[in-house]
C-alpha cells in the first residue's frame, strides 16, 4: 500500500512548523543556558505543525 504524496501546501506547512520550532528553542535554550531545550522546540514545531489544519489547496 503506497502513501499518497505530500501536497506542496502541506509540506510548506511542516517545514514552517520546523522553522518556528527552531527559533523557539535556539531562542528558549539561549535564555535558560539549558542546550536540551534546542530539540525539544524543533519537536513541538514539528508536532504542531503536523496536527494543524491542512491548508486548502
Amino acid at each position: 500500500m503506497a502513501a499518497e504524496p505530500m501536497s506542496p501546501a502541506r509540506r510548506r506547512q511542516l517545514i514552517v512548523g520546523l522553522v518556528v520550532g527552531l527559533i523557539v528553542g535556539v531562542g528558549v535554550s539561549l535564555w535558560t543556558g539549558f542546550w536540551l531545550w534546542l530539540p525539544a522546540g524543533v519537536l513541538v514545531g514539528l508536532a504542531s505543525g503536523a496536527i494543524l489544519k491542512p491548508p486548502a489547496d
